[in-house]
């Protein structure tokens, strides 16, 4: 196995479901980037719009009144910082008020996404998602591997094209998001398929991100 890096995540939207990681506030924020950094962490992931079934889809300005201050305040830690959304606006700004990394939620398919990250040539986290966005997902079938292996095997291609560089690129099989009514075991089974078969991504090359719970 290669090097671990671990990046804890911030919540800046009251209605996710892991509350021991929502900051509603500056402080919370930095107290709780502090903590995680205390623990071994070498980057924080803040996110602002909930992908669960629970979560509201927010505006652009609610989602960015959500992060504007967290962001900055996080940037002067000069930590790896990753912005978690699928709103190509979002991303804009964020990066400009100093995020360095790209959390890009929609799995790059949203061309002004693509754009974004070929134009920036920061890292960019590329999730694999069974639909548009995570909160518009469908349930896989058969062998989860085999459906993320094709999948990343066509973005990959079509990234390249659009003159994303492959080095940017940080694989993620998407086990953090999931369709709506998804029953808890079930997920869980799922999960542990990708987990225990993750070797098959190495076909790639690249890092790859895991959500941990």
């Amino acid at each position: 196995m290669g090097e671990v890096k671990l990046h804890g995540v911030i919540n800046a939207s009251h209605d996710s479901l892991a509350d021991f990681s929502i900051a509603t506030t500056v402080g919370e924020t930095i107290a709780r980037a502090k903590d995680l950094l205390q623990q071994g962490c070498i980057g924080i992931d803040i996110g602002a719009a909930g992908s669960t079934q629970y979560a509201d889809r927010v505006s652009t300005e609610e989602e960015w009144q959500r992060l504007d201050g967290k962001l900055q305040a996080l940037a002067e830690l000069e930590i790896e910082l990753s912005i978690d959304t699928w709103n190509p606006e979002i991303m804009e700004r964020a990066l400009d008020a100093g995020a360095n990394f790209m959390n890009a939620s929609d799995g790059l398919q949203d061309p002004a996404m693509v754009e974004i990250a070929a134009d920036r040539g920061v890292p960019v986290i590329l999730p694999f998602l069974n639909g548009d966005d995570p909160k518009s997902l469908e349930f896989v079938t058969g062998d989860p591997l085999a459906t993320i292996l094709l999948w990343f095997e066509n973005a990959l291609e079509r990234l390249d094209q659009a003159g994303v560089n492959k080095e940017q690129l940080i694989l993620d099989p998407g086990t953090g998001f999931g369709p709506a009514d998804w029953a808890w075991e079930d997920r869980f089974r799922f999960q542990e398929k990708i987990y225990r078969n993750l070797e098959r991504l190495r076909v790639f090359e690249l890092p790859i991100y895991i959500a941990l719970p």
